[in-house]
């Protein structure tokens, strides 16, 4: 058991060597400085505000591409700069001070924050209390877990339905993945049709009747007709309404009422210091 304790922790070293390894590989040095891939993905994640993982698949590469060309540009500006003496300036060391004094605020006010919400506890019966006076806000409504192979003409749609009709099973599911590839006109035919679970009221009307009518791995018989042309439809997976469980979902209630008593904490503090401040107008 010892063994497989250490071949395991072993594992998770190496893991996390990886990860680190592959966020500083140097992708590019520039008259001796490299830029690297944690750099990279720095700028991206600030570029798009924490959300880079939502922007499409197809373009998250030319959007990398495109942040290595402007690190890769501001390096030889800063070479330039330093070359011109330009670091040596009154204008750049007035507006260094200027940023450094900012800055030096914004962490100093960061670090307090952080230091003045970790000393909040939440109670494990005010998480309990939470839970069961707000049980509504944990439902999660029907899904479904569909594929779609989307074409222009009816007729298409029709023989693709009668070449699939016959199957059941994998063979079903394999054979509609593949002609989904080969035929598809949606963006998801990359994926084999997938359109990943989605809640009743995310599709349009007749796509979302349609399968919401359907049962587990079953294919509709008949196209569906949309604003966007003829779908053939089959239901990978279905999800009853169901309410998280207390567990599920204690870590989000105690953030929640965290923030809460960090907010009356903070309304409070600022009343307070202003009466100990001297503030003239």
């Amino acid at each position: 058991m010892k063994t497989v304790t250490k071949i395991a922790a072993s594992l998770a070293i190496l893991s996390t060597i990886s990860v680190f390894a592959a966020q500083t590989q140097t992708l590019v040095t520039v008259n001796g400085t490299a830029i690297t891939q944690q750099d990279v993905d720095k700028e991206l994640m600030a570029a798009t505000q924490g959300r880079f993982n939502q922007v499409p698949a197809e373009k998250q590469s030319e959007f990398r591409k495109q942040v290595l060309e402007q690190l890769v540009a501001m390096e030889l500006i800063f070479g330039d700069a330093k070359s011109r003496g330009v670091l040596e300036s009154k204008d750049f060391k007035e507006k260094y001070q200027e940023i450094t004094k900012r800055i030096e605020k914004e962490i100093a006010t960061q670090v307090w924050q952080k230091q003045e919400l970790d000393k909040i506890k939440i109670t494990e019966k005010e998480l309990k209390d939470y839970y069961d006076a707000n049980k509504d806000e944990f439902a999660e409504n029907e899904s479904v877990n569909a594929r779609h192979i989307l074409v222009k003409e009816e007729s298409e749609a029709k023989s693709v339905i009668a070449e699939l009709k016959s199957l059941k099973g994998d063979a079903l599911k394999n054979k509609f993945i593949e002609i989904a590839k080969a035929k598809s006109t949606c963006s998801s035919a990359a994926n084999g049709g997938d359109l990943g679970y989605f809640a009743e009221g995310q599709m349009v009307p007749e796509f979302n009747n349609k399968a919401f009518s359907m049962k587990a791995k079953e294919l509709t018989m008949e196209p569906v007709k949309t604003q966007f042309g003829y779908h053939v439809i089959y239901i990978e997976d279905k999800k009853a309404k169901t309410t998280k469980s207390f567990s599920e979902v204690k870590t989000f209630i105690e953030q929640r009422l965290k923030m809460e008593k960090f907010k009356s904490f903070m309304q409070a503090k600022i009343q307070e210091l202003h009466k100990k401040a001297v503030i003239k107008q």
